[in-house]
């Protein structure tokens, strides 16, 4: 069956609850009076409660009505957040350097409001030390702290340990807030337009994302 509802003369009944083009309630009328009064509207007549009985009926602008469901919709869509798991992986023996990048790259996940998995890759005998994958994590976890929250325990899976941070921040409100920066920024542009190229050069390697980094 279509979704699409019955307007006009698709509409078989013999009488209809009418709505006016403002929402006001005209009543139960004919369908031929109805259909007249579309006519002098020059609008369309909308089956919008098909169930109810007599069928509710509406005077609109359907092309009109279609088009702006369906920009509402896109919309709707081009808002919505998806929620991404981003993985690091780290070694235990991992040198101060290489933490404080990865950690970085742990803390630009969590502000954009995406969850991280945390993989501690043991090698050799590196799997008779768990303990050693345990603590960096929980370092890591303290380190993060303000920004997200330990969603899934270290547990061990095989060679690795596995740890899955949660942002604080819902995926919805970090977008709203880079956007909100975003127009800041323009904005600030657009107030001294002398700025050196230097520095909007620098601002947009802040704002790139950076690739997934090798592991440690």
């Amino acid at each position: 069956m279509s979704a699409e509802p019955r307007i006009n003369d698709r509409i078989r009944v013999p009488e209809v609850r009418l709505v006016g083009p403002s929402g006001e309630q005209v009543g139960i009328v004919p369908l031929a009076k109805a259909l007249e009064l579309a006519q002098e509207y020059d609008l369309d007549l909308v089956e919008v409660a098909a169930n109810a009985r007599p069928p509710v009926c509406k005077l609109m602008d359907y092309g009109k009505f279609k088009y702006e469901s369906a920009m509402k919709a896109r919309e709707a869509r081009k808002n919505q957040a998806h929620t991404v798991i981003k993985e690091m992986k780290l070694r235990p023996k991992i040198d101060p350097h290489d933490y404080d990048t990865k950690k970085g790259h742990v803390v630009r996940f969590l502000k954009q409001g995406d969850k991280v998995k945390i993989t501690i890759m043991f090698r050799g005998r590196e799997q008779s030390r768990p303990e050693l994958g345990y603590r960096l994590l929980q370092r890591l976890a303290e380190d993060v702290q303000d920004l997200g929250f330990v969603e899934s325990n270290p547990k061990q899976d095989g060679r690795n340990m596995i740890m899955v941070l949660g942002p604080h921040k819902k995926k919805t409100e970090a977008m709203a807030e880079a956007r909100q920066a975003q127009e800041a920024r323009k904005a600030e542009a657009k107030a001294n337009p002398g700025r050196s190229q230097n520095a909007a050069e620098a601002d947009a390697d802040v704002e790139a994302p950076a690739e997934e980094p090798a592991e440690a």
